[in-house]
């Protein structure tokens, strides 16, 4: 009988983790998690139409340590898939798909994406606006 104990096809455990495949497996995440996380504008959007208490109750939540993680995530996952979304239309155009460039674009969408991040919630904190 035929030694079974290989795989049968390629899977993570025999590809090497690069840059490239982090950032198609964080833009397929990242739509998911704005799909999911637009239930959160639509709450508040609700919350606003049905009047103060509501939407008093709704800026508690959100206000929450949890609330705030919550925010940051989908906030980073909204530039992340932005900065992402414009390095694949440049790659539409037949640019970028040397080695080099992919994985210095890859990592140039990750990193403009926290930058990005970080300086709506500084600006959102320093203003009183998260309170």
């Amino acid at each position: 009988m035929a030694d079974t104990r290989r795989p049968l096809s390629p899977h993570l455990q025999i590809y090497k983790w690069q840059v490239q495949m982090m950032t198609s497996i964080l833009h397929r995440a990242t739509g998911i998690a704005l799909a999911v996380g637009t239930l959160l504008v639509v709450w508040g959007l609700l919350s606003l139409a049905a009047g103060e208490a509501a939407f008093n109750q709704f800026k508690i939540c959100m206000g929450s340590p949890l609330g705030i993680i919550l925010l940051v995530g989908w906030s980073w996952a909204l530039f992340y898939h932005l900065c992402n979304g414009i390095r694949h239309l440049v790659q539409d155009t037949g640019a970028g798909y040397a080695i080099p460039q992919f994985v210095r674009s890859s990592w140039l969408s990750v990193i403009v994406s926290l930058l990005l991040v970080i300086l709506v919630w500084a600006y959102v904190l320093t203003a009183g606006g998260a309170a």
